[in-house]
């Protein structure tokens, strides 16, 4: 399940983090201090991923036992 969970993470971490810097980039009064938060939103995006891939494995995991 660990291993699952990396993956989805890896993905999940990465779309977050892209997300993240989006907003960053359009949101005027940020992008003013792009150089501190392009970061710290990537950063928020990747640990937010966390959680959410450790219950996404969880989830398939326990799908595919049942079958």
């Amino acid at each position: 399940m660990w291993r699952l969970a990396l993956l989805l993470w890896v993905v999940g971490g990465t779309v977050l983090a892209g997300i993240g810097v989006t907003v960053v980039l359009l949101v005027p009064a940020w992008y003013a201090m792009g150089m501190k938060t392009i970061p710290i939103a990537a950063a928020i995006g990747a640990v937010v991923a966390i959680p959410m891939a450790i219950a996404a494995a969880k989830a398939i995991a326990a799908r595919t036992r049942e079958a």
